[in-house]
């Protein structure tokens, strides 16, 4: 019996240590949500009720933390017809593997949910769209995309 024990832990270590190979040699990395689950605080602010879409000019584009202890994250401030408005796209290192990139000048329609943060108007995306691109972010529900586990 002690020997069974023995050798089924001796084949997890091995499995965990062949896993561990794998993302290395493939360059890929753990990131966890880093505070950008849906289920997050920052994440439960996401409200399909609050839904809306937005036309206008990127001003800029910054990486800040939205709260506490969360990882980096892109924000768009976008110049409508209403005025300016901050728009939170994701997670630095989810948006850094996109293919498509935004920059200030670039004419874009977001989709999201409208939010207060910080007691300022704001925009939770679920879609840019720039020219034919588009860049989903979250699905109809608002699970981001970066969710691996998305409903647990």
């Amino acid at each position: 019996m002690k020997s069974n024990t023995v050798v089924i832990l001796l084949v997890a270590l091995l499995q965990i240590a062949y896993a561990s190979a794998v993302f290395a040699q493939q360059g890929m990395t753990w990131h966890g949500s880093g505070g950008w689950g849906h289920h997050s605080a920052y994440g439960m602010m996401y409200d399909t009720k609050t839904m809306t879409e937005i036309t206008g000019e990127v001003v800029s584009v910054d990486r800040i933390t939205m709260m506490h202890q969360m990882n980096e994250g892109i924000v768009l401030t976008v110049k409508t017809s209403e005025g300016n408005i901050s728009v939170h796209l994701g997670p630095v290192w989810h948006l850094e593997k996109q293919d498509m990139k935004i920059m200030p000048g670039d004419k874009v329609v977001i989709k999201g949910s409208r939010i207060i943060f910080y007691d300022e108007p704001a925009l939770i995306a679920s879609e840019v769209h720039k020219g034919n691109d588009v860049l989903v972010l979250r699905d109809s529900e608002g699970y981001p995309v970066w969710s691996g586990w998305r409903r647990q």
